[in-house]
């Protein structure tokens, strides 16, 4: 079973945790059953980008991006080469580690 481990968030993981999620579950879905809060205002339908992560090892093991999720990706905040929505990145066979981005674009939990 693949290892996530979740770089420390202020908010979200503040310590930095390793879980264990098998194999074709959605990196958002893994890090929800194991009580990291990720937002995923859109509920997991591919329609935001509240769900936004860096994948910092393993992003080739991710299934590939499609044109719905590129498109996506380009209006989240910190962006970089190895973002991907996190309930559209499917976990393959290799270990992951990935980190939640200080802010997303949703306002609403901003307190804006």
């Amino acid at each position: 079973m693949p290892q996530i481990v979740v770089l420390p968030h202020p908010t979200y993981c503040p310590e930095g945790v390793v879980i264990e999620a098998p194999r074709g579950q959605s990196v958002c879905d893994a890090l929800l059953a194991n009580d990291i809060e990720i937002e995923h205002a859109c509920e997991k339908s591919c329609a935001c980008t509240t769900c936004h992560v860096v994948v910092r090892e393993g992003f080739a093991s991710l299934g590939e991006l499609d044109d719905k999720e590129e498109d996506l990706l380009d209006m989240a905040w910190g962006l970089e080469a190895t973002s991907r929505l996190s309930c559209q990145a499917i976990l393959g066979e290799e270990d992951l580690v990935v980190e939640i981005p200080k802010y997303t674009i949703n306002h609403a939990s901003e307190n804006h």
